[in-house]
């Protein structure tokens, strides 16, 4: 069996400067970079997700249009496709990156396992596909995608593993209740060097 690498949202909009931006986002994105150039070999595929929403529309009640954004379930307009914004960032190197999975087109997503790839595969699908019963999971935020696509990573039967020090939060109190969280479901907590 195989190991596949998550790579959640690390965008312009969500690192520092961004419509959504996290302390500590573009640290990410060069974390993940150099964490890929030494331990890449060590994984079957890397698929990494982007937000990918709708200019014309509140995807769903997702963008707050009508009222100020709660940010629970309501949010500033971020990542709308074909924008800087919705861009990796450009302290992550994608060459490595097998699948590009695009999430949240007219609807909420907040797990990769919400989005496909340009050619329509499902995550459940390419993991299938290439063997994989190991998933690690690094990228932003710790508090909403990254949780939810380790979440349902557990869910599809994947062993586990959040990559620590190559995540950032939305908030530290809501951050460490999701690792908490993530913990008790079964993933394993692993600092990277």
């Amino acid at each position: 069996m195989g190991k596949a690498l998550f790579i959640i949202d690390v965008q312009n909009d969500f690192t520092e400067g961004g419509a959504l931006g996290v302390d500590g986002g573009a640290a990410v994105a060069a974390g993940i970079t150099e964490y890929l150039r030494a331990h890449g070999d060590e994984y079957a595929i890397v698929l990494a997700s982007r937000d990918w929403h709708d200019a014309d529309n509140d995807n769903g009640g997702h963008f707050a249009t009508d009222a100020e954004p709660d940010f629970v379930t309501t949010w500033p307009a971020h990542c709308v496709a074909g924008t800087t914004g919705a861009d990796y960032h450009p302290a992550l190197d994608t060459s490595r990156v097998g699948y590009h999975i695009r999430k949240g087109q007219g609807v909420p997503a907040y797990s990769i396992f919400e989005g496909r790839t340009d050619a329509g595969s499902s995550v459940h699908n390419l993991l299938d596909e290439h063997g994989i019963d190991t998933v690690d999971v690094a990228g932003i935020a710790t508090d909403y995608c990254v949780r939810a696509s380790a979440l349902d990573a557990l869910a599809h039967g994947q062993r586990v593993r959040v990559l620590t020090s190559l995540v950032a939060g939305v908030a530290p109190a809501s951050s460490e209740a999701a690792l908490a969280e993530l913990a008790h479901a079964g993933a394993e907590l692993i600092a990277t060097e």
